[in-house]
């Protein structure tokens, strides 16, 4: 029996380090790498992801998942540029020297990506609810009784922020339901939002197109009225767009993870604001990471539509093509399913499954 026991005690040692080896690799350790809130690997090296953005509350899902910190929880640091331009955040898109873009369709996104760069549409960043538009054409309060139809629009100064992108669209769509285009109106450009307020308060426009919170700003001065809603005129539009330029298209991992925590602010937004979930929390974290500051702001204004499954509406898109094609705007015609890429919206829901 002695002459067996260093055999039998070499074959023990032997089945204790095989088995501690295969128990170790499901060890609660390795779970523990796993984000406690997607159950996800993060990234193995801290990515720093660029995105341009003007923090307007739309941007909910970046601030919301920025302020709870999802992006790090993922590996990703979030490193926000302001832009007061679309054309400026296009041009750094395609630069690479952003990753991410927070804005609207425009000739200058369309026109670079017919240019073989590979920038894409990836998600909704926000649409009008019906009876709730939160981007809409406004009218003077003291015109109310004069401006009653589509049509008693022609000849009048209506302003919007800019042309050539989604203003101009927007606001063609609401004079074509009286059977006329912006070449029926005077056309007034002016560049921020703040200023068509004020050129409403002196009465050198009649009309604008305009978004929250400055709906809400001007109807409480007593200056604007919300006039009609844009489920009479523009129901199936995209108003707003999250897009990947070239340096994130070419990270997958980390747009993937971008967009997984993205989608989750996302969810947070609608359970705030549509259920009624933690509303105030969310708002704090608005106040604090928005250009809207005022809380009582956040229950006068209409909220923004934001997508809770992330997709864009495919629809807006290959209308603002159409405009786009039609007004000789498009250097090579461009089709929404390749402007379009939601795979990146696919991923993050087989994480998170459909919202209900």
């Amino acid at each position: 029996m002695k002459k067996f026991l260093p055999v039998f005690l070499a074959l023990l040692l032997s089945f204790v380090l095989i088995f501690t080896g295969c128990t170790s690799q499901n060890s609660p350790k390795s779970v523990e790498k796993l984000s406690p809130t997607f159950k996800i690997a993060p990234l193995e090296q801290e990515a720093t992801v660029t995105v341009g953005l003007k923090q307007v509350v739309s941007d909910a899902g970046v601030l919301i998942g920025l302020a709870k910190g999802y992006y790090q929880e993922l590996g990703i640091k979030i490193e926000m540029v302001k832009f007061n331009s679309g054309q400026e955040m296009i041009n750094q898109l395609a630069a690479k020297g952003l990753d991410v873009g927070c804005t609207v369709t425009s000739t200058a996104l369309f026109n670079a990506m017919g240019r073989g760069i590979p920038i894409k549409i990836v998600a909704d960043k926000g649409y009008n609810l019906p009876q709730k538009g939160y981007y809409r054409l406004v009218i003077r309060k003291d015109l109310v009784e004069q401006l009653k139809d589509y049509k008693d629009l022609k000849g009048r100064k209506i302003a919007v922020v800019g042309t050539a992108s989604l203003d101009e669209i927007c606001l063609d769509r609401v004079l074509n339901k009286g059977g006329l285009t912006t070449k029926d109106v005077d056309l007034q450009i002016i560049r921020s939002f703040p200023d068509i307020i004020a050129a409403f308060a002196n009465k050198s426009i009649d009309a604008a197109m305009v978004i929250e919170p400055f709906v809400a700003q001007g109807v409480e001065k007593g200056l604007i009225d919300r006039w009609k809603d844009p489920v009479e005129y523009d129901h199936d539009a995209q108003i707003a767009i999250l897009v990947f330029g070239p340096s994130m298209t070419a990270k997958p991992e980390v747009a993937k993870r971008f967009m997984l925590a993205y989608v989750k602010a996302l969810r947070d937004y609608n359970d705030a604001f549509i259920k009624g979930k933690e509303r105030e929390r969310i708002i704090s974290i608005l106040t604090e990471y928005s250009t809207v500051k005022d809380r009582a702001l956040y229950d006068k204004m209409y909220p923004v539509g934001l997508n809770p499954n992330g997709y864009v509406r495919k629809i807006g898109i290959e209308k603002d093509l159409t405009w786009y094609k039609n007004h000789g705007l498009l250097e090579k015609e461009i089709k929404a399913d390749e402007a379009i890429d939601n795979s990146y919206v696919d991923f993050a829901l087989t994480k998170l499954g459909v919202y209900e």
